[in-house]
């Protein structure tokens, strides 16, 4: 299988999926929208795509003038019955694909939260593979109504709309399920100066909140890794 992988900013980590596309024996090609890599022409090369998570908003255009046609080549890909995956900002941007509103600085959350699962995600293929309620990381300030149709998978009291899928396997998350205690690591070392001011005092007990939330929050993405993967 070839699955492309957007990357919205310079740091960028697949994480617990791309353990899963390992797995698989997935052929990934990585795409650095970011820096100006030219998007899939359509859908005829890759047989998924994956959507990153990054810094700007969804409606960003000015600044990021490559998102319209990214948000488009998503709907694209959920249209053709593909397997699409926008985690965060991925998320969002296939909110918006789909004609669901972005709500800028709505729902800001921050570090590993509990979430709970709908009664719609027990037939779902994908978030069926997790518990009812886990914890999971969080890193956003938007938020975004969800599309018509759309199947609303999870939530929690922060920020109602945290997974939806779109036809049969296009599936919005906007928690960082990807997001092992090895990526935490790597965005605390990365982004301590952001984090310090976006939660101040997380850092101090960051080992605390990941030996509490760490084992399960791996154990669930991974989980719904691999059932995503198993959609393509």
């Amino acid at each position: 299988m070839r699955v492309a992988v957007i990357e919205n900013m310079r740091i960028s980590h697949t994480g617990q999926v791309g353990v899963a596309l390992a797995e698989a024996g997935a052929d990934i090609d990585v795409i650095r929208a970011y820096a100006g890599e030219p998007l899939p022409s359509g859908t005829g090369d890759y047989d998924a795509l994956v959507v990153l998570g990054g810094e700007q908003n969804a409606r960003d255009d000015d600044r990021h003038p490559y998102l319209p046609e990214l948000a488009s080549l998503m709907r694209a890909y959920g249209d053709a019955g593909k397997a699409v995956l926008g985690i965060c900002l991925g998320s969002q941007l296939l909110a918006r694909a789909y004609g669901g509103d972005n709500v800028i600085g709505g729902a800001p959350e921050f570090g590993w939260q509990a979430i709970q699962l709908t009664p719609d995600s027990n037939k779902d293929p994908v978030l069926s593979a997790a518990v009812t309620g886990f914890p999971t990381f969080q890193w956003h300030d938007d938020t975004f109504t969800l599309p018509e149709g759309a199947v609303r998978l999870a939530e929690n009291t922060a920020t109602p709309n945290q997974a939806f899928r779109v036809g049969r396997a296009a599936y919005g998350m906007q928690f960082h399920f990807e997001a092992s205690r090895a990526v935490v690591d790597a965005w605390k070392a990365d982004f301590a100066e952001v984090i310090a001011a976006k939660a101040p005092g997380w850092l101090d007990s960051h080992s605390e909140h990941a030996e509490r939330h760490g084992p399960d929050a791996d154990a669930a993405g991974l989980a719904i890794a691999r059932a995503w993967v198993a959609q393509i």
